[in-house]
């Protein structure tokens, strides 16, 4: 800072010298101006950020290493998707059959029951929102006759697009160890889901869509916090870490972003957004930045007790799933009042799913609103964001464990 020096420090009060430290320190860690300092630290990192008309890498860190795609893989179950439909083989309103297989699949879903049926269309809408990962295994199974099936041809049409280091083993990208790709390798997919189907493309903007009695939210947090982002896709397990893929346009320049194996939501959206901010600079094209807002206290309570589970298979891990948490806005005397108050913190959280549901106090039947479908850093910022914009929030903690994929 301009006409500050050791000994100007030195003669402040202590006060003001730590209060001045701390802001110092609080806005080197919210800006990460240049990728190379930014602390995501762990060495299953690895973004890249390319032009997305010439293709021309701007910037990239360990792009080449192998790394677990976790819901990313559902951008390439989306390329065989638009390919079907651009090629007449299957329609928007086609019914997509939900075999056990599918309905099985772990969380994040839409909860489809074996023997069911949703539209082509649906599935695509809980793919881009959701992530849902019985809707990607079923449109696995429409597409290859069996998930497995349509993983070889996801690893084949990969490595025909010119993903090299990429091989799929499931449609929805749920752990497995044998799955892999490359941030370049997903800059690369992106690039050809943008060229190859404009038709499509539109469906990674989607801000929401109803799916039953449930108004389901993007989970691309992008999407409404950096201007000019229209896509891509978020994914998350805990071999991967936190993942995003994002496309951004600014001044007629697009940029495609990969981000690998962040810590948290909220630390992979701020380095995306740094990274894409220096993309556009060195593309001459201005940026203009968002103020960051303080975070107050929140108050956080227990769901009712789990059921104790029982003992591991050998081999598997079992985890608090990820995105179990929920939080709860307020309880109303009547469904339509929950629901309206659920909806409206929910455009304020940006995130997770509008959940209403009865409880007895007192003789009386009370509805609560609550979002549901956050992971535990997500609930907590979100309450907090809540709590000092409409007073009381409660964090609610998961009750069941499963692994998750987001």
């Amino acid at each position: 800072m301009a006409g500050f020096s050791l000994q100007s420090l030195r003669k402040l009060p202590n006060w003001r010298l730590l209060s001045w430290a701390l802001s110092a320190a609080a806005l080197l860690s919210i800006f990460l101006v240049r990728p190379a300092h930014a602390q995501i630290g762990s060495a299953r990192y690895s973004s890249i950020i390319v032009d997305a008309a010439s293709g021309d890498v701007l910037e990239d860190v360990n792009a080449d290493q192998p790394r677990h795609p976790a819901s990313l893989t559902k951008m390439m179950t989306l390329y065989l998707t638009f390919e079907a439909m651009r090629d007449r083989r299957i329609t928007l309103d086609q019914a997509v059959p939900v075999s056990g297989h599918a309905a099985s699949m772990e969380p994040t879903k839409l909860g489809i029951l074996p023997g069911s049926r949703l539209t082509v269309q649906q599935a695509i809408l809980g793919l881009v929102t959701k992530s849902a990962n019985d809707a990607a295994a079923a449109l696995g199974e429409l597409l290859g006759g069996s998930e497995d099936r349509f993983a070889q041809m996801m690893t084949l049409r990969a490595r025909s697009l010119g993903m090299t280091h990429t091989t799929f083993q499931n449609a929805s990208g749920l752990p497995d160890p044998e799955q892999w790709t490359t941030a370049r390798d997903l800059a690369v997919l992106s690039r050809h889901l943008i060229t190859d189907f404009p038709a499509y493309y539109g469906y990674f903007s989607t801000p929401s869509f109803a799916w039953h009695r449930q108004i389901i939210f993007n989970h691309d947090m992008m999407l409404r916090s950096y201007p000019g982002a229209d896509g891509l896709k978020t994914g998350y397990t805990e071999a991967s870490g936190h993942n995003l893929v994002t496309s951004a346009v600014r001044g007629g320049v697009r940029l495609v972003g990969v981000v690998l194996g962040a810590a948290s939501n909220g630390e992979r959206d701020i380095h995306m957004a740094s990274l894409l901010d220096h993309g556009f600079e060195q593309m001459d094209v201005p940026i203009a930045h968002k103020p960051v807002p303080l975070v107050p206290r929140i108050m956080l309570i227990s769901s009712a007790h789990a059921a104790e589970l029982p003992r591991p298979l050998a081999g598997m891990r079992l985890r608090i799933a990820a995105s179990n948490w929920a939080i709860q806005v307020g309880s109303y005397t009547t469904e339509q009042a929950a629901r309206a108050a659920a909806i409206a913190a929910r455009r304020t959280v940006e995130d997770g799913d509008i959940r209403v549901e009865p409880a007895a106090v007192r003789r009386r039947t009370v509805w609560r609103a609550q979002i549901a479908g956050l992971r535990s850093t997500e609930a907590q910022e979100a309450c907090a964001s809540l709590s000092h914009r409409r007073g009381q929030c409660m964090v609610i903690r998961p009750d069941t464990h499963v692994l998750a994929s987001r």
